[in-house]
């Protein structure tokens, strides 16, 4: 019977598991509607003590569907907040506000509950105890002047009245100056004044106890007290004894998850020092605090392992005394897992569990909708087993809210926890067509969120199509979500998630996106560079195209310096004059919105002119080989380094020469950092050792050192077993068992073989076995086709067995299937695609590991052709559907044809038998395009031909004939349509437009629509009566060529003419300058800036002191002579012979707007100007 029940309760346990998963979602537009009991949201803390001189507010907020109406008790009886007009409950919601303005407030103190209820059920808060903070005055009493000899303890009691809450007591004297407090003199938790021992210093007569009260901000002083020490005959050193607490032992009880504060203050001369420690443990060092010189210990957060003996110990140099505290923890109960909401089914079961603990260990009562569920009506569907209620085959309109109650003499805990039962179709939370994005490699998660009742069962499908499964490379989770351990390029698409419950289904479609990594294929390499000099950080990048990259630099993992000598390029990081300050380490980081990828380099700047460079070389080998610390298994080898050679060594690499097995062969052993001189190396039996070391710093290995002496181990039993151990058959009736060999170091001894066992798998047999040597594998014959075999290697030799081998599983060999797929059907979707089911191949007639369904089909013939018209060359068309598939699709088929089609199926050795055969046939489809279109032109007619298409791909209706006039690839004018019945294969379009391109667009039609077109271009004739050539002459290239050949002749005459007239060569200036003399115009000397005297040799020799441009030209202030410079007014007219105009007269002053025109000699256009 007991067995019975624990099954029973586990059963439920289990069932709550599966219901208790159902929970409302937070999304509006989902709780709009459904019925929800109520829920306590807030409420005051369960002690509540209010200042007077302001309101009592307590709250209460709940929520629930209808919203909940709330109402108070107060002391166990119901509290009418509507009678008392000092009373307000805020609308929507069942917080009080009490005023308590010129009230007592001592009315109002008390225990409330709130209770919020709607139709589904009712939900109370905690019980919220209400007190007035109280800041009562210091009882009078007579303070009587204390007098102490100097060196004897003395307490000053505070004792200050009881507040509520209690009041922070402080000494103070009576200029309002804190006393203060040393390992000598301390305040005790209480509030009382310590002296361990007195001095001369501690007479004073305002000794003052301050009390201050939290909630009021209020402080109450003592009367002050008066001490005198008397220095005539002082006490003598004395040993340590307790001033608090009194005697040797005292006790301390302390509730779970506060804080343990023990106290001890001790008397003595010398001042003693105080210690602490627990008995049989460690104080918590995390938790534990040390205060007032020591005086004080306390632990925060306490639990039950908290408690034992502590004992503090008061030392001076006369003596030692100890006084053990004995701490009990207690603990008021505390959840381990509170009711949770459930949300059911109709007939669905579910359990409410109420998990707490305590010491002493609490009372469970439970509650429905606030009353005793003794009190309640009877429910033959509701069991309380103490601390679970189970509730069986529930029914709409049972929705409620439990109440948990657990309590002890220390506290209570309260859990409301809703049943609701609802009937709701699946509803899909997840927005539709979501697109998530991830990369190449790493895990994708698709979300389903969903919610109904009864819990909705999701399926998923990819592309509409296939049905996903959980497996290896996808996990579909309880909550819907599929998640794709490894994503792939072929993994993206669109995927369907389907929930279903038993009042309906729905979809949701989502997109995947599976991106290309973002890689660095040139990474920054590190750099010297000298003060000064440029350097340049390379970091070239590739990342899915589809993605925008970032690039971002740092320096020393933290930004780039704001200086404009660091220039970011597509590519590169440039830094330009390199200061001491730029060394360190850059990282360029290239980063997407789903992924990135980084790499660093160093920057090491030098000297420009740097010192001769350090010779670094191999470091030289170590010496000195000693093995020490022998033992079977084990040595220790030490070594001397060698000669570094100006770089450090990083390692050491140890070597071995197996002498017994591989003689002249060394092998990499182990390594060791570089300021390691010695090893510990774990050996091998049946080997003999001999050592030696290299050396390894920047620049690369040193020589081996010379080998060590030789070190024999003894022979054992073998430590491995073979590994990589697999059975496959190769042929029908055998089963291979195959391992690879241990090598000769792992032999541990002479005549190493191989045990081997075999059985077929799940049949009641012993294990065969044969040992064999010098061998990898072995064949066992005479076995069945393509059965489960479990399978051990064991090594041994001759010094025993190795450990016991693991068992694996491998198969016989395999042989062809023995059936064919039945029950072969093909659905037709349209005219190119058609879907094809069958019955699975029984497993026992596989004969070996299923590779899948092969479906062999192949084209007969055309429905419009005879049966002897079939196509004799047609081939067949294979898929392959891999894994257990029974249904696959069939594309590209040709319309309106017969097909023939069978299915064999596939394992690991061949093909099975074909099924029996399965025609279809295919429906019209849309017809190819024409086999020809010919168009033979007239005057103003063309006449088309054209031949049927090469594929009907159905019954041919007619053809359809677009044509318009067409002008290049510029189609205009409007479009002209015909038909033609099936039998009309050319046609004759008279009046047309002669000399005009007309598009031709001819296409065939079936009943299914019309196929692809084809096009032709044509013209008619040009009229040939009046022949005629107009000929532009202007668009000929001879006529163009031949005046651009005038034009340019001309400008080249212009410029030699100019040329001629800047030199002079044909008007004496000169002569004219002697015959003249004005004085105006004598040579200018060199120094002042005049003119000197010309000369036809010095054309082309710039004045002192001016730049001839180094384009060729002569500015016009500093040529020798300009046609401008001798003109009046500078204009350089000429008379009809080509003489001047005006006699020259000498250079006139240049007029303001000309010291603004421009100074360059005259153009060969200007130069064309002066002739006109």
């Amino acid at each position: 019977m007991d067995f019975r029940l624990s099954f029973g309760v586990l059963l439920m346990v289990f069932l709550c598991h599966m219901t208790s998963a159902l929970e409302v979602p937070l999304d509006p537009k989902v709780l709009e509607g459904l019925p929800q009991p109520p829920t306590i949201t807030l409420q005051s803390p369960k002690d509540y003590i209010f200042d007077p001189r302001e309101n009592i507010v307590i709250h209460c907020e709940a929520k629930g569907k209808p919203h909940p109406s709330f109402s108070w008790t107060r002391n166990g009886t119901h509290f009418d907040v509507e009678k008392d007009p000092k009373v307000l409950m805020k609308p929507g919601s069942g917080t009080l506000v009490i005023d308590i303005s010129g009230e007592k407030a001592e009315a109002y103190e008390g225990t409330y509950q709130c209770t919020a209820h709607n139709d589904h059920g009712t939900a109370v808060s905690n019980n919220i105890v209400i007190r007035q903070s109280r800041s009562p005055l210091w009882s009078k009493e007579r303070i009587e002047a204390i007098t102490v000899q100097m060196g004897v303890s003395l307490v000053l009691q505070c004792r200050p009245p009881a507040g509520l809450p209690p009041p922070v007591i402080f000494w103070m004297d009576n200029n309002f100056q804190r006393l203060p407090l040393d390992r000598r003199v301390s305040q005790a938790l209480n509030g009382d004044l310590y002296f361990s021992n007195v001095l001369s210093e501690d007479t004073r007569n305002d000794y003052i106890c301050y009390a201050r009260f939290p909630h009021t901000q209020t402080i109450q002083q003592k009367q002050p007290i008066s001490v005198t020490v008397l220095e005539t005959n002082p006490a003598g050193e004395y040993r340590p004894g307790f001033m608090t607490p009194l005697g040797d032992t005292s006790t301390e009880m302390v509730l779970r998850g506060e804080t343990l504060e023990l106290e001890c203050i001790a008397e003595g001369l010398p001042t003693p020092e105080m210690s602490w420690q627990k008995d049989g443990g460690e104080l918590p060092t995390s938790r534990v605090s040390f205060l007032n010189y020591k005086k004080t210990v306390k632990i925060s957060d306490v639990s039950e392992a908290d408690a034992g003996d502590y004992t503090c110990t008061a030392t001076n140099r006369l003596g030692t005394v100890d006084h053990v505290i004995k701490v009990t923890v207690k603990a008021a109960p505390f959840w381990i897992s509170a009711p949770r909401n459930l949300i059911l089914a109709p007939n669905e079961t579910g359990i409410l569990t109420c998990r707490v603990n305590g010491d002493p260990k609490p009372e469970i009562r439970w509650f429905i909708n606030g009353v005793p569920l003794e009190n309640a009506p009877e429910d033959h569907t509701r069991k309380v087993d103490d601390d679970t209620v189970i509730l069986s085959n529930v029914q709409s309109g049972s929705s409620a809210v439990y109440q948990c109650n657990a309590s002890n003499e220390f506290g209570y805990l309260i859990a409301n926890a809703f049943v609701s039962v609802l009937a709701e179709p699946p509803r899909v939370l997840t927005p539709p067509n979501q697109v998530y994005q991830v990369i190449t490699n790493s895990p994708a998660l698709l979300h389903c969120a969903t919610f109904g009742s009864p819990i909705p069962t999701i399926t998923w499908f990819k592309d509409s199509k296939i049905s996903i499964k959980s497996g290896d490379s996808y996990v579909i989770h309880e909550n819907g979500t599929l998640e794709i351990n490894v994503a792939q390029s072929q993994n993206s698409g669109k995927y369907t998630c389907i929930a279903t419950n038993n009042l309906g289904i729905k979809e949701n479609h989502v997109f995947l996106e599976v991106k290309e990594p973002t890689r660095i294929l040139k990474q920054p390499e590190y750099k010297v560079v000298q003060r000064g000099m440029s350097a340049i950080f390379e970091c070239k990048v590739k990342h899915d195209p589809s993605l925008i990259p970032t690039m971002t630099w740092l320096k020393n993992n933290g930004k780039l310096p704001d200086d404009e000598r660091f220039e970011v390029d597509a590519d590169s990081l440039t830094i330009k004059d390199v200061t001491d300050e730029d060394e360190g380490t850059y990282t360029c980081i290239m980063s997407t919105t789903l992924d990135r990828d980084s790499a660093s380099a160093m920057l090491t700047v030098v000297e420009a002119t740097p010192t001769p460079a350090i010779v670094y070389e191999k470091p030289d080998p170590p010496t000195d080989l000693e093995l020490t610390d022998q033992t079977e298994r084990s040595v220790r080898l030490t070594w001397i380094p060698g000669d570094e050679h100006n770089s450090p060594t990083q390692k050491f690499l140890i070597q071995f020469e197996d002498l017994l097995h591989q003689p002249n062969v060394w092998v990499n052993f182990t390594e060791v950092p570089g300021m390691s001189t010695t090893a510990h190396l774990d050996l091998s039996p049946y080997v003999y050792y001999s050592f030696r070391v290299l050396a390894k710093n920047q620049v690369g290995y040193s020589q081996p050192s010379q080998a060590s002496r030789q070190y024999r181990t003894n022979p054992a039993a073998p430590d491995d077993n073979p590994s990589h151990v697999q059975g496959e058959g190769t042929e029908p009736g055998n089963l291979v068992i195959s391992w690879r060999s241990l090598t000769g170091l792992q032999s541990n001894g002479p005549g190493l073989e191989y045990k081997v066992q075999w059985r077929q798998k799940d049949v009641d047999q012993e294990w065969s076995s044969r040992t064999v040597a010098n061998a990898s594998q072995l064949v066992v014959s005479g076995t069945p086709v393509f059965a489960p075999y479990e399978i051990k290697v064991q090594s041994l030799n001759d010094y025993g067995n190795g450990p016991e081998a693991e068992v694996i599983i491998g198969y016989s060999g395999e042989d062809l299937p023995l059936s064919a797929p039945d029950g072969v059907l093909v659905m037709v979707h349209n005219s190119t695609v058609a879907e094809v089911h069958w019955e699975p191949v029984s497993s026992h007639s596989i004969r070996g590991k299923l590779k899948g369904y092969k479906v062999y089909y192949r084209r007969e013939r055309g429905l419009h052709e005879a049966e002897e018209e079939a196509d004799q060359e047609s081939q067949d068309q294979v898929l392959t559907f891999n894994g257990n598939l029974t249904e696959g699709h069939l594309p590209g088929l040709q319309p309106y044809s017969l097909y023939n089609l069978f299915i064999r199926v596939l394992n690991s050795k061949g093909e099975g038998p074909p099924s029996p055969d399965k025609q279809f046939e295919t429906p019209e489809g849309v017809p190819g395009p024409p086999s020809f279109l010919q168009v033979n032109p007239g005057l103003d007619s063309l006449t088309l031909e054209w031949g049927p298409p090469l594929n009907n791909n159905g019954r041919l209706i007619g053809y359809t004939l677009r044509y318009q006039p067409a002008n290049a690839t510029i189609e205009t004018g409007l479009v002209k349509i015909m038909d033609f019945p099936v039998n009309e294969t050319t046609v004759t379009l008279d009046s047309l437009n002669s000399s005009v391109q007309y598009k031709f667009d001819l296409n065939a039609k079936t009943i299914k629509g019309a196929g692809p077109s084809i096009t032709k271009e044509a013209s008619t004739f040009m009229e040939t009566t009046v022949p005629s050539r107009h000929v532009d002459i202007a668009t000929q290239g001879w006529f163009i060529g031949l005046m651009c050949a005038i034009a340019l002749l001309i400008l080249v005459l212009l410029i030699v003419c100019f040329i001629k007239r800047n030199k002079g060569g044909k008007y004496p200036v000169k002569e004219k300058e002697e015959a003249h003399q004005d004085p105006e115009i004598q040579p200018m000397k060199e120094d002042d800036g005049t003119f000197g005297e010309y000369s036809d040799t010095e054309d082309h020799k710039p004045l002192k002191g001016s730049r001839t441009p180094s384009n060729g030209t002569v500015r016009r202030d500093e040529s020798d002579d300009s046609l401008v410079d001798y003109g009046e007014g500078g204009d350089g007219q000429f008379n009809e012979d080509g003489s001047f105009i005006g006699q020259y007269s000498g250079k006139k002053e240049k007029d303001t707007h000309e010291g603004n025109e421009s100074s360059e000699a005259p153009s060969p256009v200007n130069a064309m100007n002066s002739f006109v």
